[in-house]
């Protein structure tokens, strides 16, 4: 018998892997305490996609509790041991400002959950692999000290510099720059997988992700801005565009693409470490330009607020560069492309 560990299996990468992977493993373990609703309120719950997949697939087992809780990490892993063969770990506190808010909480769940997955693995499952989801925050906003030109609809980068145009690559340096407090404790997590990868020889690999999004994406104002702003522009809502004009650049990666990747990191020998995730640069955009899109395309009108001062810790312009995971893993390739990842969302 061959078990996958899902953490945050009722999220968006969560689900969408639960769905994918039912048929590749003889048992799926979810884990999922709906923390996304305390974060950000009861539209933001995914127990509607938990009980969706209960319903849907027979070799899910689903379990409710919190990560930062190591007795009851430990409980889960005694029990399925060495039949693990794989753990996605997607579960996390996304937001900037929700972390400044409750800094223990966002530590524990980021921080000290992942620590206890890494420890359960290595002393249950230790021949097992395990797919951290990370961020670009990580690397604070050090990216908006590169040379940037501003453009009608969005910031670029200036044709004069000589690094980054095809996106943020994994030399960028994670030092001396404002993370903000999620930014830190994704961190701390990214950078205990990178150990336990050295110290203990585990296989591990570390997405760096930049706007991971999709139709199931249960978008909030804090969290989500593509699937958000298509929600409040078709709940005719009004959006809050925190600083940067609108002109903030975002590369986006659909949640089929994602699952497809981490399939591809499954089934590939020796590609522990990290890897920038995301969309690239033609699956980028801004947020004025996403409104042009859904104005001319599909008739839909934002209504939108700009407001001046920027979240802590924001990037003005990032698109992340897939080179290195793309050298290691030949076969996969993104086929959804912006548009597409826009009408998915507009049509769900």
């Amino acid at each position: 018998m061959s078990i996958l560990i899902i953490t945050g299996s009722g999220g968006l990468v969560g689900s969408e892997s639960v769905k994918f992977f039912s048929k590749k493993f003889s048992k799926v373990v979810g884990i999922d305490n709906d923390m996304r609703s305390y974060f950000f309120g009861k539209s933001a719950s995914v127990k509607k996609n938990i009980n969706n997949l209960k319903k849907e697939f027979k070799n899910y087992k689903h379990y409710n509790f919190d990560i930062g809780d190591f007795k009851k990490v430990k409980k889960i892993f005694n029990k399925y041991n060495n039949k693990i063969s794989f753990i996605i770990h997607s579960a996390a506190q996304p937001s900037h400002d929700w972390a400044a808010k409750e800094p223990l909480v966002d530590y524990s769940t980021n921080a000290t959950g992942t620590l206890n997955i890494l420890e359960n693995m290595r002393l249950n499952c230790p021949k097992a692999k395990l797919l951290h989801f990370s961020t670009n925050k990580v690397y604070g906003d050090r990216p908006n000290f590169l040379p940037m030109s501003e453009k009608r609809k969005r910031y670029e980068l200036k044709p004069n510099n000589k690094f980054y145009h095809n996106g943020i690559d994994e030399s960028m340096s994670v030092d001396d720059c404002k993370h903000s407090l999620f930014g830190a404790s994704k961190l701390a997590a990214d950078i205990y997988c990178q150990e336990y990868i050295k110290y203990f020889n585990l296989k591990i690999g570390i997405f760096r992700g930049g706007c991971l999004t999709g139709p199931l994406h249960q978008g909030a104002e804090l969290h989500g801005f593509l699937n958000y702003l298509i929600k409040a522009a078709k709940e005719k809502k009004t959006y809050k565009i925190f600083g940067y004009k609108g002109k903030q650049v975002r590369d986006n990666l659909h949640s089929k693409d994602v699952v497809s990747a981490i399939w591809e990191f499954y089934k590939a020998k020796n590609n522990s470490g990290v890897y920038n995730f995301g969309g690239g640069r033609k699956n980028s955009c801004s947020i004025l330009e996403i409104i042009d899109i859904l104005k001319k395309k599909y008739g839909i009108n934002l209504k939108y607020k700009l407001i001046k001062s920027n979240r802590i810790g924001d990037h003005i312009w990032y698109i992340s560069d897939m080179k290195k995971f793309k050298k290691k893993h030949k076969k996969w390739k993104i086929k959804k492309s912006l548009n597409q990842i826009i009408e998915d969302i507009i049509n769900y």
